[in-house]
């Protein structure tokens, strides 16, 4: 793979990489990092994909992977410390969009990363469980379960 390749391969999933990493996360400087690490990995991989909705389903798949092997780190069982949403830097058009942003980042993670492929990345069930490797019927639940959890969160605020 040139130079070439590698550039457009990353200029053309880079932001759905970060926003999955940071959606797990929740944290800016971690984000990139994976999102450095889930690229280097395909750029040292030897793989052709078919399409590129199975080559970017492999990148979720990394970066998922790489967000859970970062929460099991010593740093992150011990050290723990997280940015503030608020120095994201994220421009909202409406403050509904943001409350519902804020609700879903509350959200423990293995909630925020179902919430995310389902509803950002448009990724069905079975799309979505084979990404994180589980069944269908537990991303279903979950989706279940961060559903209700925002609703019981969204509806004091939005009057739902």
């Amino acid at each position: 793979m040139n130079d070439v390749q590698m550039a457009l391969i990353y200029d053309k999933y880079s932001s759905a990489v970060y926003r999955a990493a940071f959606a797990y996360c929740r944290n800016s400087a971690d984000a990139e990092d994976i999102t450095q690490e889930t690229f280097i990995k395909r750029f040292r991989t030897d793989i052709d994909f078919p399409d590129d909705k199975s080559e970017k389903a492999w990148l979720m798949k990394v970066a998922a992977n790489k967000c859970k092997d970062m929460f099991r780190s010593a740093r992150y069982r011990y050290f723990y410390n997280s940015v503030p949403l608020d120095e994201a830097n994220l421009v909202y058009e409406t403050p509904e969009e943001s409350a519902v942003y804020h609700a879903v980042m509350e959200l423990p993670p293995k909630y925020r990363l179902v919430i995310h492929l389902y509803y950002y990345e448009g990724y069905s069930v079975a799309e979505t469980a084979k990404i994180i490797g589980r069944s269908e019927t537990a991303v279903q639940t979950q989706l279940y379960r961060a559903r209700k959890l925002l609703k019981e969160s969204l509806g004091k605020e939005m009057c739902l």
